[in-house]
């Protein structure tokens, strides 16, 4: 999902919320109003400041309805009419809810023309602000902003038929910017070679003629570029996790979810990160405070260790710890990496009673001499980690997820290691609760993978509540 299909995706809430309530007060000010009064005086005593609770509280209700009717999954292809029924329907539903309400407690709406005109200009409001929100964004889809720009492989009169709807069609929020008849190797390595000058988001695989061999192949090709894939119905038998279907002039797409951290999964978890690591660096502020002047004390350079790690979809950034090892022995490719720590690492590394991991893409040195005395004390208890929370302020990681690898590192994956960097690397996982160092890299990947597929809430308070445990029960030095 694009980034602009979530910014209007989460733009709608408030902006729902805010027409609701425009609509409560709206009604209200007609029914006390002058000429109103002069048709109808006003009998009962509803005070402005009791209804305006009241119609906060049921606009919180009305914004839960439409959650569950879908209003908040922005599709381009979705039509406006459409939108306007479920708005209705989903307003129709709240208002029944009022309805139900004024059963329970009379005291509160004595008035049924405040609760029908404010259903009737809920409808209006919401549809119209709505409205404004599309034209918003069909005018960014025509200046290229937020469209997806789609490879499309297929020759049949389906590819045919969506090259045509994209081409005419700018408010649907599609492009074309390749197309390949059918996809054996060499079409592969020409998408290939294409994507590293240019992008793309999708491949929609439109072709029920191409081979199951073609097919896989492109799910895979798709799967390790990251590259959402989406296909015709019932094209593809096999390696489907969760699936979404939506149409395109009527054409059925089905869109094959990597992970539920796509959509409102994905706002969902970068609120909890945010929350979270304010709320921990606040609480852990004298931690942190007595780490850094005793590494100071410890031994000559900077506090922290600063090296770049890939993230998500293998995009480099500043990678933040507490230093463990002499300054003039760190490795890597960051601001603190020196030449002779990466020189001593070579050697190490090379060592096959210093390496414990020297099969996986992975090193792990055993017994390191570069790390200092206070070193290996906060590596012991993971207390080296904890900068790592400004990390996910800034939105580099989050606070689960696979570990972060260095570049040089992931430079070695082979292709169904690519799968851990879908999403954002976190400060702790899966794999470091079910085993830490003591796991290889293979079984680091699976129990990554999973947590990518099966990702909820949950089980992300579930890792972080376990990571305490897995910490003191550690084997390992890391």
């Amino acid at each position: 999902m694009k980034r602009s299909e979530l910014f209007f995706s989460f733009l709608l809430l408030p902006v729902d919320y805010l027409m609701i309530i425009l609509a409560g007060i709206t009604a209200y000010s007609i029914r006390y109003a002058d000429f109103f009064q002069k048709l109808r005086p006003v009998t009962f005593d509803l005070r402005f400041a009791g209804y305006t609770k009241a119609l906060l509280l049921i606009a919180l209700l009305w914004i839960i309805i439409f959650a569950f009717a879908g209003l908040y999954n922005i599709r381009g292809a979705r039509k406006f009419v459409s939108e306007i029924y479920r708005v209705s329907l989903a307003c129709s539903a709240g208002f029944m809810l009022i309805v139900v309400w004024i059963f329970i407690s009379r005291e509160l709406f004595d008035s049924r023309f405040i609760v029908l005109a404010g259903w009737v200009l809920a409808i209006i409001y919401i549809n119209l602000a709505r409205g404004i929100v599309r034209v918003v964004q069909r005018s960014l889809f025509k200046m290229g902003i937020g469209v997806h720009k789609i490879v499309l492989v297929g020759d049949s009169r389906t590819a045919d038929a969506l090259i045509h709807e994209f081409s005419y069609n700018k408010n649907a929020g599609y492009e074309v910017v390749k197309r390949f008849r059918d996809f054996g190797i060499d079409s592969a390595n020409e998408l290939g070679e294409f994507l590293k000058n240019k992008e793309a988001d999708e491949v929609i695989q439109s072709d029920p003629n191409l081979s199951r061999a073609e097919n896989l192949r492109l799910f895979d090709f798709a799967d390790e570029n990251h590259l959402t894939f989406k296909y015709a119905a019932d094209l593809l038998d096999t390696k489907v996790l969760k699936t979404e279907v939506l149409q395109i002039i009527g054409i059925p797409i089905v869109e094959v979810k990597k992970t539920p951290l796509d959509g409102w999964g994905r706002i969902i978890k970068r609120f909890f990160d945010i929350v979270s690591s304010v709320v921990l660096i606040i609480v852990l502020i004298p931690i942190l405070l007595i780490t850094a002047i005793i590494i100071k004390l410890d031994s000559r350079g900077s506090i922290f260790y600063l090296d770049y790690r890939s993230g998500q979809h293998n995009k480099r950034f500043l990678f933040y710890k507490f230093r463990s090892m002499s300054a003039h022995l760190c490795d890597g490719e960051g601001p603190s990496a020196t030449r002779e720590g990466n020189k001593m690492l070579e050697q190490l590394s090379a060592d096959k009673s210093a390496n414990t991991r020297k099969d996986d893409p992975l090193h792990k040195i055993k017994d390191d001499p570069r790390i200092t005395r206070f070193g290996r004390f906060i590596r012991r208890w993971s207390i080296d980690e904890l900068p790592q929370l400004f990390n996910v302020l800034k939105g580099d990681i989050s606070l689960v997820g696979p570990r972060p690898h260095m570049t040089l590192e992931t430079a070695k994956y082979e292709s169904h290691h690519k799968k851990v960097l879908t999403i954002k690397p976190g400060i702790t996982g899966l794999a470091q609760i079910s085993g830490r160092s003591d796991l290889t890299f293979e079984e680091e990947v699976k129990l990554d993978t999973y947590y990518i597929e099966n990702w909820s809430l949950i089980l992300d308070l579930t890792i972080l509540l376990r990571t305490p445990l897995a910490v003191l029960k550690k084997r390992k030095v890391e």
